[in-house]
């Protein structure tokens, strides 16, 4: 009935559980599919890649995220090669995350400049949507993407939707999804919940960013899979939508966008 589109399988935050336990008993709570998102390609990418050989739930994305553009070893993986693993298995069917982030600063903001907009040119060679993470950076984010998607076949998602109507209105505008994470349940989350109240309902996908941003009713747990449903029946409540045709519109925006699953 719903689609996880952002999660991370494999994240130590779920202290050793079995990435294929997670995705069987996401199954059972009514989670037809997940991507399992790659944050460093020298380091996780072969073990995302065999969660998703190995469910057939589960297809997996490669990127590098803003955190650690900085990293010599992933700064090292040239676009050609980003190019060539992203066409590699038909497992992976994104580009990403890669974005911003200039709330934690992890890395220097121009090597995390540089890692965005490598996958950008990476999401347009190989026609892969691109998840764009983006935190206290707005204004960037949307003139880097303007900029390298001028005249170019462009498509991708703004991952954990948490910017303000600027950037949602800029990603919008150039045709990519939003994604809202269990922040927008959040009670003071009224700005965010605007913004998803007027989106346009094939421009919406759900998401848990599993182990993080668990929705309420679950707040402050260790989120999982599962859990997309409560932050899809909040929206639909939200948007004054049944919450069958809700699961079904923002599964219909999941296939469409993400072509290269199956369905």
């Amino acid at each position: 009935m719903w689609i996880d589109s952002h999660c991370h399988l494999n994240h130590s935050r779920f202290e050793g559980a079995d990435p294929m336990q997670i995705a069987d008993e996401a199954v059972e709570q009514g989670v037809d599919h997940m991507v399992t998102i790659n944050c460093l390609i020298h380091d996780e990418f072969p073990e995302i890649l065999e969660i998703a050989r190995k469910h057939e739930n589960v297809s997996c994305t490669i990127g590098t995220h803003p955190h650690d553009a900085g990293n010599t070893d992933e700064q090292a993986i040239i676009l050609e090669r980003l190019v060539e693993l992203a066409n590699s298995d038909p497992n992976i069917v994104g580009i990403g995350e890669s974005g911003l982030d200039y709330y934690y600063d992890n890395s220097p903001r121009d090597a995390q400049a540089e890692s965005f907009r490598k996958h950008i040119r990476a999401c347009i060679e190989t026609k892969l949507p691109l998840i764009v993470h983006a935190r206290d950076a707005d204004e960037d984010i949307a003139a880097i993407l303007r900029e390298e998607g001028a005249g170019a076949k462009m498509k991708g998602v703004m991952h954990c939707f948490s910017s303000g109507r600027g950037l949602a209105e800029a990603a919008l505008d150039i045709g990519f999804y939003l994604s809202f994470s269990g922040i927008v349940t959040f009670k003071n989350a009224t700005e965010l919940q605007d913004i998803a109240k007027e989106a346009p309902s094939d421009r919406i996908l759900v998401e848990t960013d599993a182990p993080f941003l668990a929705p309420v009713p679950h707040r402050g747990k260790i989120n999982n899979p599962g859990y997309v449903q409560h932050t899809g029946e909040f929206l639909a409540n939200l948007r004054d939508v049944e919450v069958a045709k809700f699961a079904k519109q923002t599964t219909d925006n999941f296939y469409a966008l993400f072509d290269k699953v199956p369905r």
